[in-house]
């Protein structure tokens, strides 16, 4: 019997949560900016499956390095 791999409990693969409606109007209004000018992640992602993203949603990926501390970076969900 083989274990399903579960990507999001990998190593390398950064932390990924999915905005509520709050948080993306706040986020949106801080950054002076909208959803549509945000970069990218595809709906199939890997990494997001487990969050039931839907188009039009934003996620949040935090990045911990050891040199540079936490980064937080935005992607907005598309199809694809």
């Amino acid at each position: 019997m083989t274990e399903e791999f579960k990507i999001a409990e990998h190593k390398f693969v950064p932390q990924h949560s999915k905005l509520s409606e709050d948080e993306r109007t706040k986020l949106l209004e801080a950054l002076n900016t909208t959803a549509i000018k945000l970069p990218n992640i595809l709906l199939t992602d890997s990494a997001i499956k487990t969050l039931e993203p839907h188009v039009g949603d934003i996620i949040k990926i935090e990045r911990v390095s050891p040199t540079t501390g936490n980064t937080i970076f935005y992607r907005r969900v598309i199809n694809g």
